[in-house]
């Protein structure tokens, strides 16, 4: 009797390792050069058995071009086909002391968020934001081609269910609806793609395993959406008390400051293209900060280069402005260490992570301390 394949959940060589207990375990890229390398350093200094699980594509095997392996390595991670950890036995007596998930995108959702760029019917240039879930990475290379088959533009229907959102459906709720995931054709237009069976469960397994991934390292509920207006009032508020702050030792005793007229100075709804201007007077206004006070991030948006390490590292904190400059676009969509770590790998040296709001944080001070040099 023929069968498809495996059809049993995969065994996952992180797992194995950890019930060991006593065994270093990295699980890591080609196109994370910075964890593959600091994992493997960390591991041999570990005086322990240790293993390394590194991912490399096979071009011939899985269909993709010659120069498309750091390509593929890095869609692995982002659509949790393969996510990045670290497993040390010497972090503690628990497994969320021990286990490290740093480098994932968007680590308190199911799949991360990408933008997608297309031409419309019309021939205009758009944008979306799509989850990248394990389909969409299935669907760019050959070796899963029989699992998709296009949909002509005049079949499209009403009964037709994006992957992501198919997921989020029970059993009963996906009775008449058929997945799809979206493909890009030869002149950059959209186009549907009919997802097989094989392809949600093996999304699902992903998914599952991402969750439990999540809940041994420990990591809190995924946050509710933030209120943007909320977070540019508070930043903009922080900006001028760093200013005020600044300002104070340059006045007389005599001459006061007029807090009120300076937050009136300040656009309270600044648009995308005023968000650069904000990070630049944050780059010269910051006050020295005394222990355990609060600095609020800031780029020399104006030097970035667009070496794409902040948006990589947690496109939560950071994003482009539309002259492709980086910004911050949310302090606290991440931990403090991400910050810390974008202005470590950033080639123009433009991001000054400041000090952090919340020092509950594993390793905090360790944090604090490296991200000194870059304030």
């Amino acid at each position: 009797k023929a069968i498809k394949g495996k059809e049993e959940i995969r065994k996952e060589m992180g797992l194995i390792a950890m019930a060991h207990r006593t065994t270093y375990f990295l699980q890591s890229t080609i196109a994370h050069a910075n964890h593959m390398i600091e994992g493997f350093v960390q591991g041999l200094m570990s005086r322990r058995p240790a293993l390394f699980n590194l991912y490399s594509s096979c071009q011939p095997e899985h269909g993709i071009g010659d120069d498309m392996s750091h390509h593929q390595a890095k869609l692995a991670v982002e659509s949790r086909a393969y996510p990045l950890f670290r497993y040390d036995p010497d972090g503690g007596p628990t497994v969320g002391e021990c286990l490290d998930l740093d480098g994932n995108p968007n680590p308190d959702r199911d799949w991360p968020v990408a933008k997608i760029d297309f031409v419309d019917e019309r021939g205009r240039e758009q944008t979306m934001e799509l989850p990248t879930t394990f389909v969409d990475f299935a669907v760019t290379e050959t070796r899963f081609r029989k699992q998709f088959r296009k949909i002509p533009r005049d079949s499209w229907n009403d009964d037709m269910v994006q992957v992501s959102e198919y997921l989020e459906l029970d059993e009963d709720d996906r009775e008449g609806k058929v997945p799809f995931v979206w493909a890009l054709d030869a002149k950059q237009q959209l186009s549907r793609l009919l997802v097989a069976e094989p392809m949600i469960e093996s999304a699902e397994e992903r998914r599952a395993f991402w969750i439990m991934l999540r809940d041994l390292g420990g990591a809190e509920e995924p946050a509710a959406d933030v209120d943007e207006v909320q977070i540019e009032s508070r930043v903009r508020q922080e900006v001028v008390q760093q200013l005020a702050s600044r300002l104070v030792g340059l006045v007389s005793g005599s001459e006061a400051l007029d807090m009120s007229a300076m937050l009136e100075a300040v656009p309270s709804t600044p648009g995308p293209e005023q968000k650069p201007q904000l990070a630049a007077v944050e780059a010269v206004a910051p006050a020295p900060a005394a222990a355990g006070d609060y600095m609020a991030p800031w780029i020399d948006t104006d030097e970035c280069t667009e070496c794409d390490e902040c948006i990589i590292i947690n496109p939560q904190i950071f994003e482009y402005n539309a002259d492709k400059k980086a910004i911050i676009k949310n302090p606290d969509g991440g931990p403090y260490r991400d910050l810390v770590k974008a202005a470590e790998k950033c080639t123009a040296e433009v991001i000054h992570p400041g000090l952090p709001r919340d020092r509950s944080d594993k390793d905090i001070d360790k944090w604090i301390k490296r991200g000194e040099k870059f304030n």
